[in-house]
This record gives structure tokens, sequence and C-alpha cells, in this order.
């Protein structure tokens, strides 16, 4: 009798006890995390270089007001932008050791610059630091028909690492 007693007073608490399990999770964010990579199939586990960002929306916004031309800009949203390479790179003619770097741009009319950081964990690029650059290297900006509404990277099957936004295209080489 007392087991039974106490098997239900723990099926009791069990049900009506919400407090102890529930979790609080948050809601969507409204800049999405996404990861680019090449290559950029899915079947092929041997990827040579990983982009992890956040894709910021223009929602009637510029793209000048969000990634001002000439001021350092985290390439996405809320964290620095973060690029893995597996292997060593030559990043617009620049060698690049294997590893993990942040990545800001540098938004130019006809030019970006790229930056490679070596200063991980930074929100945004408020603390951003040049003494932390491991490489500057310039990438063409070119316009195209198509506008994006969420910043995005993607790779091309030849290596190369392209932006986009709006209606604005940031290409950078890349080869392994």
């Amino acid at each position: 009798m007392k087991n039974l007693f106490l098997l239900t007073f723990f099926a009791f608490a069990l049900v009506f006890s919400t407090e102890a399990t529930a979790q609080k999770f948050s809601g969507l964010d409204k800049s999405p995390l996404d990861i680019a990579s090449f290559p950029a199939s899915y079947k092929e586990a041997d990827k040579s270089v990983r982009v992890i960002y956040s894709r910021p929306q223009l929602k009637g916004r510029s793209l000048e007001d969000l990634a001002p031309e000439g001021k350092v800009w985290r390439t996405g949203a809320n964290e620095a932008t973060e690029v893995t390479f597996y292997k060593d790179a030559t990043v617009g003619g620049k060698a690049i050791k294997a590893g993990t770097y942040a990545l800001f741009t540098i938004p130019g009319d006809n030019e970006w610059t790229v930056i490679l950081n070596s200063n991980l964990n930074q929100w945004g690029a408020y603390s951003y630091d040049s003494e932390g650059d491991v490489a500057r290297i310039p990438a063409t900006a070119s316009t195209d028909e198509e506008e994006l509404e969420a910043f995005s990277i993607a790779f091309e099957d030849d290596g190369k690492m392209v932006m986009g936004w709006s209606t604005t295209r940031v290409s950078l080489p890349i080869s392994f």
C-alpha cells in the first residue's frame, strides 16, 4: 500500500510539474546562421574551406546604410563571420595558412577589401583590431540583375567565393 501511494504521488508530481522540465527557447533569429563550404556538394566530405556567417536581410534598407563604403564591416550579422581553411590556401594571390580567421570586409565601389583576422569570438566589428590582420585582399565588386534580400555567400566550382547582397556581388579567388 505504501509503495502504491509513493508511485501515485510521483506520477501525479510528474504530470502536473512542468516547472522542473520546461525549457525556455528563444524565437527564430532575424538573421539566421548559415554555412557555405567548398567543395559545395554535400556529397564531398573532404572540405577545403568553410564559412560560418549570419544572413542579415535588407528589409527596405539600403546596402550602403548596412555596410557603409570605406568602413570595416563584419560581413554578415551578429557575430563576426568566421572562415576555416582546412588546407593551406592562396586567397587573392596571398598565401594563407590552414586555420580559422574572422572575416571582415571594407566595401568599396568597384573593389572590396577582404580582411582575414586572427581575433576570433567577436561580436560584429565593434572590437575589430587591425593588429590581428593576417591578410588584406582586394576583391572585385560588380552588380547583378538579381536582387538578393538576404546576404549570401557561395562557392563556385573553381573555388571562387562570392558574397552577394542586394545587386552587389563580390568575388574572391581561392585555390588550394
